[in-house]
């Protein structure tokens, strides 16, 4: 069994036939408009946002699966606050996040970024917000860090 991945970038729920996949895949023989199909399925929750996507292609029977990556911290917080970007200066605030919805990119996250438990990747998930701009609960990320090291939050 011989594979090939073929991996590129890709707005959620929005792969065609043309690149970075369709170019690659056509010399392989295989439904391009299937994998693309396959693609934007996976993808779809993710509209808006950049995704990694990898296609793996069996050679020799032109199965194929599709492995989805998951979108960076920061486009899950924009995409929790509704906005296009984060601070452009350390003074600017371009929104506040509630400690739920951070539990949830964090939830999201777990498969990649460390931490032994849910409380370590929602302070990695504060300290996103913080170099974004973003409150969380209307207070300082570093602050809310604090009271979860502290005991004083739980999460």
């Amino acid at each position: 069994m011989s594979e090939i991945t073929i991996a590129g970038l890709i707005e959620g729920g929005k792969a065609t036939a043309g690149p970075p996949f369709g170019p690659a895949l056509g010399p392989l023989g295989v439904n391009i408009g299937g994998i693309v199909a396959e693609i934007n399925k996976k993808t779809g929750e993710f509209a808006g946002m950049k995704i990694s996507v990898k296609v793996i292609v069996d050679t020799s029977t032109k199965a194929f699966r599709v492995e989805v990556g998951s979108p960076s911290t920061s486009s899950l917080i924009l995409k929790e606050l509704g906005v296009s970007a984060g601070a452009k200066t350390k003074d600017e605030t371009v929104g506040n996040i509630t400690i739920e919805q951070v539990k949830k990119i964090a939830k999201s996250k777990e498969a990649s970024i460390y931490g032994k438990d849910l409380a370590d990747r929602v302070k990695q998930v504060l300290g996103t917000c913080k170099s974004m701009g973003v409150k969380c609960n209307g207070e300082d990320p570093r602050a809310v860090i604090a009271k979860i090291s502290s005991g004083e939050l739980k999460v």
